[in-house]
C-alpha cells in the first residue's frame, strides 16, 4: 500500500535522496522492531504502529519509577549510565515527600501513599478537551471517565469531592445543562448503588466505593484481554452502532430479541449456551 501510494505521487520515484524501496525498508524496520514491556512479558506490535496505541500520545517518552536499590548517590550513578549510552535522554529528578507527575500528585504521608489530581498552574481551568464531532456523546464519555479517574487518583474523600465539584462546574461553564450534569453524576454513583456517597464525607465508605471501581476496572481489563483473544481467533463479531439511530439500550433489546428468535436452537449461538 505504501509503495503504491509513493509510486502514484512521486514522479521520479524518489523523495529527495531516498528511493521508494529505501522508504519501504525504513518503514519495515520501524514497524517490526518496536517492542514494549507489560506485566513481566515483552511484546511486539503485529497490527498498526506504536503511534496508534491509546497511550502513545499521552505517555510517549515519559516514565515514572521508584528506586529501592540504594541511596541517592547510587541512583545518580544509575541515571548517568543511561545518559552515557543515550545522550539525547533527559531527566528531571525530583526527590521529596511529594512530587507531581503528569496528572497525578503523589505524596508520602508518614509512610502512607497519598495521591490526588494534579493540574499544571499554567493550563487553563474549566475547559473541555473536545470541540468537534458528536460533542454531547464525547463529553458524556469524558465526564464519566474523568469521574472514574478522580476516584482512582484521589485517596482522600475530601479531594474526591472537590474534584467532582470541579468537573460539574466545568460542564456547566461550557454550556451543559444542570440536568445533563445531574444525570451523569447520579449514574456514576448509582453504578454501585451508592448514591449517598455523592454527599458523604465518610472516609471508610469512600474507601469501599473506591475499591469497587478498582475491581471493576480490573474486570474490564480481563474482559478486554478475553475479547482480544476471540478477535485474534476470528471468533468475535463487530457490530457498528450509529449514535443518531436512538438510545443504545433499545438497540441492545432489539438485537437480543432478533438473535434469540433466529438462533434459539443453535448448538453454539444460542443465548442459553
Amino acid at each position: 500500500m505504501v509503495g503504491c501510494f509513493l509510486e502514484d505521487n512521486l514522479v521520479p520515484n524518489k523523495l529527495e535522496q531516498a528511493t521508494i524501496q529505501n522508504i519501504k525498508n525504513l518503514l519495515h524496520i520501524f514497524l517490526y522492531n518496536n517492542v514494549f514491556y507489560y506485566k513481566d512479558h515483552i511484546y511486539t506490535l503485529t497490527k498498526g504502529s506504536p503511534n496508534t496505541m491509546p497511550l502513545s500520545d499521552t505517555y510517549k517518552d515519559q516514565i515514572f519509577f521508584t528506586w529501592n536499590n540504594g541511596n541517592e548517590e547510587e541512583l545518580g550513578s544509575f541515571l548517568q549510565t543511561i545518559r552515557d549510552k543515550s545522550a539525547n535522554v533527559q531527566f528531571q529528578k525530583l526527590i521529596a515527600s511529594s512530587v507531581p507527575f503528569l496528572n497525578a500528585f503523589v505524596q508520602n504521608q508518614n509512610g502512607n501513599l497519598f495521591s490526588r489530581i494534579y493540574r499544571h498552574p499554567l493550563i487553563q481551568g474549566y475547559s473541555l478537551p473536545y470541540e468537534v464531532g458528536h460533542a454531547k456523546l464525547v463529553h458524556s464519555d469524558w465526564l464519566r471517565s474523568a469521574l472514574i479517574r478522580a476516584v482512582c487518583y484521589c485517596s482522600s474523600v475530601e479531594d474526591f469531592n472537590l474534584e467532582r465539584i470541579y468537573l460539574e462546574l466545568t460542564c456547566l461553564t461550557n454550556g451543559y445543562s444542570l440536568r445533563f450534569v445531574e444525570t451523569h453524576v447520579q449514574h456514576f454513583f448509582n453504578f454501585f448503588h451508592l448514591h449517598p456517597m455523592r454527599y458523604s464525607r465518610d472516609q471508610i465508605i469512600y474507601n469501599k466505593f473506591r475499591h469497587s471501581w478498582f475491581n471493576y476496572i480490573k474486570m474490564q481489563h480481563e474482559l478486554s484481554d478475553q475479547l482480544q483473544q476471540f478477535d485474534d481467533k476470528g471468533q468475535l463479531i463487530h457490530l457498528n452502532y450509529v449514535y443518531e439511530y436512538g438510545a443504545r439500550y433499545q438497540f441492545n433489546e432489539q438485537f437480543h430479541r432478533i438473535w434469540s428468535e433466529y438462533f434459539n436452537q443453535h448448538p453454539n449461538l444460542s443465548i442459553q449456551t
